[in-house]
């Protein structure tokens, strides 16, 4: 008689096994092994791990985020595509080949979605070149002769200054800026709904538009010499700091204007809040812009948050996309003291002609 409470181990067939058998059949037989429960705890623990990244790479590639979590989620795509060699890992490991096969499809999809932005390329054109710099001010707290210092090093044309308050306007004029870029169109706002757009060449005609939940833009067309005109925004859409922003951030996003081949060439400049494994600045791009910084390989250098925020992950929020008739020179990345993001700054040879 079996001791059918005898300790067995796993991955062998458990005692009632054979008793089954024999009741059957009315004589012992061996009979093949089945799974053991520990068995399949392991094959649903692997297929959980590969379906995570799998649903993942799925969402970010069919831009299926919906609801406030995914949206925030699918930001740190950057983060999910090195991890997906771990799901792969452990599918080797286990012998699990289907599972394998997913999982190495995913991270070959996450990888193909992120690592364009890392491998840059430094373009070349004969027209004039325009430098342009974007910062996020942080409800005016930055400090603002280091401010005025990085202008100046950088040798910017075009400055667009989000989160721009009566009380940095003030004292940005003080530290110089609007001597050193003569041309300006200003909408100071408390609460960090403010802007600003600083020119060395004249803009006409400025004009304001309020992104739903609050804050303000500013755009106005560039007289550039040795070029056509040249339509320059400073955007700011609404963070999705809380549930129930998704769709005040969307139509944000969505009411700025498309590029295209004809017309004014267009730069987008700001905080977008919102980065390109999003579908909804995806989308935006599609119309015919390209991200300066993903062009010159620095599409992955993180700009928020760099305050004490503890140990939030730093994504790359702040862009500066240029239509497809604009080529890309150098892209860098700067620290505003006491602001939480950095600063951009891009290089863009425009057309000639005009």
């Amino acid at each position: 008689m079996v001791d059918a409470e005898q300790r067995f181990e796993p991955g062998q067939p458990h005692p009632y096994m054979y008793l089954v058998v024999i009741g059957l059949v009315g004589h012992p037989t061996i009979v093949a092994p089945a799974v053991a429960p520990d068995g399949y705890v392991l094959i649903v623990v692997v297929w959980i791990v590969v379906a995570s990244w799998a649903v993942w790479a799925a969402v970010r590639l069919l831009g299926l985020e919906r609801g406030w979590v995914p949206v925030c989620a699918v930001s740190f795509t950057p983060y999910a595509a090195p991890a997906a060699v771990l799901p792969l890992a452990l599918a080797l490991a286990t012998g699990r080949w289907g599972a394998a096969a997913v999982a190495g499809v995913a991270s070959v999809a996450l990888a193909g979605a992120v690592l364009p932005r890392a491998i840059g390329r430094r373009e070349r054109g004969d027209g004039p070149v325009l430098r342009v710099l974007t910062a996020n001010l942080l409800h005016g707290s930055c400090d603002p002769d280091a401010l005025f210092e990085l202008v100046r090093e950088t040798g910017a044309d075009v400055v667009a200054l989000q989160e721009y308050t009566p009380e940095i306007d003030r004292k940005l004029r003080a530290a110089g800026l609007a001597e050193l870029l003569a041309h300006r169109a200003t909408e100071p706002a408390p609460h960090g709904r403010g802007c600003a757009l600083f020119s060395r060449y004249p803009l006409s005609p400025p004009g304001f538009r309020t992104h739903p939940g609050g804050h303000r833009a500013v755009f106005a067309t560039l007289d550039i010499p040795g070029t056509g005109p040249v339509y320059v925004e400073c955007v700011h859409p609404l963070s999705l700091y809380r549930p129930g922003t998704v769709a005040p951030w969307r139509a944000g996003l969505a009411q700025l204007p498309a590029a295209g081949p004809d017309g004014p060439v267009r730069v987008l400049l700001g905080d977008f809040n919102a980065t390109l494994d999003h579908a909804a600045l995806r989308a935006l791009v599609g119309t015919g812009y390209r991200d300066a910084a993903a062009v010159a390989g620095r599409g992955l250098v993180p700009t928020w948050p760099y305050t004490a925020y503890g140990p939030v992950p730093r994504l790359t929020l702040d862009h500066v996309l240029a239509d497809r008739r604009v080529r890309v020179g150098a892209v860098t990345v700067h620290p505003v003291p006491g602001s939480d993001h950095r600063a951009v700054c891009a290089e863009l040879i425009l057309p000639s002609g005009g």
